[in-house]
């Protein structure tokens, strides 16, 4: 039921067909009263300095926007820095510290997938888990560390911070219920927009390639993998954050007669422990150098303020 409503918002948001836009047309009048309420709570909070540089990557919409690469990417450019993130979809509570920078110190169970990614894709970072993201950045600056990236936090308008979203076509532009933006850009708040083709390029990797591959993934709007695809024998898409079964997955191997199972980075950290056999989509990002211009003028400046 879960995964049926999952797919239905998605294809509401992102794919709507007919009876999609007569509902969200339905739905207007909760959307400017939820669009209002955020605009009070964002004239109502005061942004609080922390005591260290923070640089917050979000987007504005509800669905898969391609953070977390984006975030490993810059985070991998820089010494002393933290990955402080909330760990949807994980199977704890409360503040850990997946990575102390050297070392992995819990499971993806307790971290969550994303987190898991950036511990082993950024392994000289911080990485810290929690509800409280400023609690994770104090954690992270008691751990030493001189620069923070926030993922997903550009609704966090009571922390000092610099912040970048990602851009997401869509063709509702309406918040929530009625479209799939849970929050302005508003215009009294400085914010750089990331733009995919002119600030950044996302590049994928096929490793371990076999002759007949089943993708499986549980990433949002899993159709933004197409372009990226080689030919596969199936595609068993799951709710984002899903964490697999290993019987459910030896099922599809069955099933397909598939040498390996196709899986993002994503899903790969969730399964790594079932020693099935695996092919790899491995996205990276190349980002365009104006944006650490941006981050290491942000950086130096709230050092030179701070001394």
């Amino acid at each position: 039921m879960k995964k049926f409503f999952v797919f239905w918002v998605e294809e509401y948001f992102y794919n709507p067909n007919l009876i999609h836009k007569i509902i969200s047309v339905l739905l207007l009048p909760l959307s400017l009263l939820y669009c209002f309420g955020m605009y009070i709570r964002f004239k109502t909070k005061q942004a609080q300095d922390l005591g260290v540089a923070v640089v917050s990557i979000g987007n504005l919409s509800v669905g898969g926007s391609g953070k977390t690469p984006l975030v490993s990417a810059l985070a991998s450019k820089y010494e002393n820095v933290a990955i402080v993130l909330r760990g949807y979809g994980r199977k704890s509570a409360g503040l850990y510290v997946v990575s102390d920078g050297e070392n992995i110190l819990c499971d993806v169970n307790t971290s969550g997938d994303e987190a898991m990614i950036y511990a082993h894709k950024v392994p000289q970072a911080i990485v810290i888990v929690s509800e409280d993201r400023k609690e994770g950045i104090k954690k992270a600056k008691e751990l030493d560390a001189q620069l923070v990236f926030l993922d997903d936090a550009y609704s966090k308008h009571d922390i000092k911070k610099l912040d970048f979203i990602i851009e997401v076509k869509s063709e509702n532009g309406s918040c929530l219920p009625s479209g799939p933006f849970r929050e302005r850009k508003w215009g009294q708040k400085r914010v750089y927009v990331l733009r995919e083709g002119k600030d950044f390029e996302r590049i994928v990797e096929l490793k371990n390639k076999s002759d007949k591959m089943s993708l499986v993934t549980a990433i949002a709007r899993p159709n933004r993998l197409d372009p990226f695809l080689p030919e596969v024998v199936s595609k068993n898409y799951f709710e984002d954050h899903y964490f697999f079964k290993k019987e459910e997955l030896e099922e599809i191997l069955q099933r397909d007669g598939a040498d390996s199972l196709l899986l993002t980075y994503k899903d790969f950290v969730k399964v790594e422990s079932f020693k099935l056999p695996i092919s790899l989509l491995d996205l990276e990002v190349k980002v365009d150098e104006d944006i650490f211009k941006i981050i290491n003028n942000y950086k130096e400046n709230y050092g030179a303020k701070k001394n």
